[in-house]
């Protein structure tokens, strides 16, 4: 459980540019750095996060942890994966407007600019193992496209389910690929109370909400129903997170000065939650604003962990079938695409507008790919570049 904590404590730390680029620091950090698991069963992992609603990168870290030191294990991947940008977007609550100007700073730019990096190995590492043949490959390239041509969250599920479809009655894989069942301690009985709590407290959460007397829990029940219901990662919650408190108890000029916020800061954007928490009216907050903070914390994550634990051994059974390879193998495929897709869109566009942009890009490329540096130094050196060349 303490190693768990401190390497998810660590990529909470320095984990900038988003759910994908997450979703990279995680395939360096566990799949080539530590060997947790593989590429195939790693990418099989991502597809089945993003197939759920709810926050991709956490879910994934949810299930690692689970995997690797079960129940304490999850707790521990999540809270040390959040605890650095909850505590950060806390503490900017009680000072939002001295803190206004970081989100616009060098340092976080240069950070930026190394995620360009961060998902660009991720995604030349993906495809030499993912698609190794012409079918897979052009799957890869498809997707890129469809997803780059009709942007949305169902976009990105339905190329993924197209990718199913070609993989399993296209693909022809080798014999002796043959996939063992990982084990993530978890039940079929275990993960279907799961599943069943999250329905249940998601049909509750509808009752919670216009009947309760407590503005905090009836918040708190809408927070639940916004990481339940969401594809698509942390920027699409925020238009409902948006609906749930303003103009009701925030002004719209706060919960943008939090998001903003939120882009400087490490790890997911779900915790953008907690700076609502502690920005709420004093009537509302609970313990100075770190218990309302805490309990929309809590509420928007909820049904991530419900979803993906309850979910793991009914998907490590079918995965394990012929047909369930070809189709996932297709689907991997599709990530692949869908990964490359999004270093264009939003991680490049974001982050390379003059050529110092891209010279620190592929500068954090030569260090991670070639010299083979841990991502932790490429991040601080990306952020001292971008403090002292003023980007």
């Amino acid at each position: 459980m303490l190693e768990v904590f401190i390497a998810f404590l660590k990529l909470g730390l320095t984990s900038f540019g988003g759910p994908v680029a997450h979703l990279g620091y995680f395939r360096t950090e566990f799949v080539e750095r530590r060997g947790w698991l593989d590429d195939r069963s790693y990418t099989d992992l991502v597809a089945l996060c993003q197939f759920l609603p709810g926050p991709a990168s956490s879910q994934v870290g949810m299930a690692l942890g689970m995997k690797r030191a079960g129940w304490p294990g999850a707790l521990a991947a999540w809270v040390g994966f959040t605890l650095p940008s909850a505590m950060a977007l806390t503490v900017f609550a009680f000072g939002v407007t001295h803190w206004l100007a970081l989100a616009q700073s060098g340092v976080v730019h240069g950070l930026k600019v190394v995620a360009v990096a961060v998902v660009a190995q991720a995604v030349m590492g993906m495809a030499r193992s993912l698609c190794p043949d012409r079918l897979r490959a052009g799957v890869a390239i498809a997707a890129a496209m469809l997803v780059l041509l009709v942007p949305g969250a169902w976009a990105q599920i339905a190329v993924m389910a197209l990718g199913a479809l070609i993989g399993r009655f296209a693909l022809r894989l080798p014999q002796g690929t043959a996939l063992a069942q990982d084990s993530f301690g978890i039940g079929t009985r275990a993960g279907a109370v799961l599943l069943a709590l999250f329905a249940g407290l998601l049909l509750a959460s509808f009752v919670v909400a216009d009947a309760t007397q407590s503005p905090l829990l009836a918040l708190a029940a809408r927070f639940y129903q916004a990481g339940s219901l969401v594809f698509g990662g942390g920027h699409v919650v925020l238009p409902l997170l948006q609906s749930a408190v303003v103009p009701a108890f925030l002004s719209n000029d706060v919960f943008l000065a939090g998001y903003g916020a939120a882009q400087a800061v490490p790890g997911p954007l779900f915790t953008f939650a907690a700076y609502l928490g502690a920005a709420l009216p004093a009537s509302l907050q609970v313990w100075g604003g770190w218990g309302s903070a805490l309990l929309m914390l809590f509420a928007i994550f909820l049904p991530a962990f419900l979803l993906v634990i309850g979910a793991l051994p009914f998907w490590q059974s079918l995965r394990t079938r012929p047909g369930v390879q070809r189709g996932m193998a297709g689907v991997n495929a599709a990530v692949v695409g869908v990964l490359l897709a999004a270093l264009y869109d939003p991680v490049w566009t974001s982050a390379i507008h003059a050529p110092a942009d891209f010279a620190l890009a592929v500068f954090a490329f030569g260090l991670l790919v070639f010299a083979r540096w841990s991502p932790v130094w490429v991040v601080l050196i990306a952020a001292a570049w971008g403090f002292t060349a003023g980007f």
